[in-house]
């Protein structure tokens, strides 16, 4: 037999009341939220659905739209994203702007007809008056990764900024001066906050920067080659290298082997996201490594509080730090 909540608070040694304050998604106390999770996994409590549905006149989907299902972040975020709303009884409804304006406002408009009770968008570009235009205002839709500039909504982002600036600074110490660095699209918020981390670290320790070490990508494998090997043919070729995201990375050390490139004795290079690949390349990569599954949770998290009716105080936007991991992929120019 299913467990109930009656069940869950009995477990937990709690009201009934609290218990469904924290499955819609309201804030309880640290320690009656962390009895109440335990009673939840022990009891494997599931929300049933369909006498939600019918008691709240909700859908109980959530619809998740990002520019690219084959990236792997974008991935991360929504198993995550998944994980946390399964217990609440949603569905999860996945879309795939394919990088498009055109496409992304058709699936914000495709959701809402198929009676989405919330949205969580990873934007395409920095502009998003159309978000509100195709939902309307009784659908809540949280951001994550990228800002943008002409709609105000909560949001989950990490401190581009100074993961950068960490990563570059590190280089820096070690003796790096000419450090170039593969840049994402500046229609994109994430992309601007990088490249902005790498200039600020190289004015606050007086460093010249050099426009020919900084090429521009569109965060997919193919242009990560294509601009290491633009930096390989310059006649003063950069001793380190950061790329702004996971396939870039990719993308530009497939071309540091594909041209026999040591890495570090040839060329340092900095990359982003997935650890656990990071560890396999030969020498182990350094990484700048993105909070990915918290980023789900609390876009996650938020969501739930806001389609539960919490439509209190200004737009969240919480901002997760990232961390920079050295690995064996620099090398310390200082020592002779």
């Amino acid at each position: 037999m299913a467990a109930t909540i009656k069940d869950v608070a009995r477990l937990a040694e709690v009201a009934v009341g609290t218990v469904s304050r924290y499955l819609n998604g309201y804030k309880v106390t640290a320690a009656n939220r962390l009895r109440i999770e335990s009673a939840v996994k022990a009891l494997d409590f599931k929300i049933n659905p369909i006498a939600r549905s019918l008691k709240t006149n909700k859908s109980m989907t959530v619809a998740v739209i990002v520019p690219a299902l084959a990236n792997i972040f974008s991935m991360n975020i929504i198993e995550s994203i998944e994980r946390h709303l399964d217990q609440f009884g949603y569905s999860v409804m996945v879309c795939d702007s394919q990088y498009g304006l055109a496409k992304e406002r058709a699936k914000l408009e495709f959701v809402k007809e198929k009676y989405a009770d919330g949205v969580v968008l990873m934007p395409m570009c920095d502009r998003g008056s159309h978000i509100a235009g195709a939902l309307g205002p009784e659908i809540p839709v949280v951001l994550v990764d990228r800002l943008v500039d002409d709609f105000v909504t909560d949001a989950v982002v990490i401190d581009n900024i100074n993961a950068v600036y960490q990563a570059v600074e590190e280089l820096i110490v070690r003796g790096h001066r000419r450090i170039g660095m593969i840049a994402g699209p500046q229609g994109i918020f994430t992309a601007r906050e990088r490249l902005e981390g790498y200039r600020r670290v190289l004015k606050d320790y007086g460093i010249a920067e050099d426009a020919r070490l900084i090429l521009y990508g569109d965060y997919l494998t193919v242009t990560g080659y294509q601009q290491m090997q633009r930096l390989l043919l310059q006649e003063r070729r950069p001793t380190a290298v950061i790329v702004s995201n996971y396939e870039m990375t990719l993308g530009a050390v497939t071309c540091l082997n594909d041209q026999g490139v040591a890495i570090p004795e040839d060329l340092s290079v900095v990359g982003f996201d997935q650890l656990e690949l990071s560890g396999l390349v030969k020498p182990a990569l350094s990484v700048i490594v993105q909070p990915k599954e918290e980023i789900g949770l609390e876009a996650a998290k938020i969501l739930v509080r806001r389609m539960n009716g919490d439509k209190s105080g200004p737009p969240t936007i919480v901002r997760l730090k990232a961390r920079f991991l050295r690995r064996d992929s620099i090398r310390d120019l200082n020592t002779p």
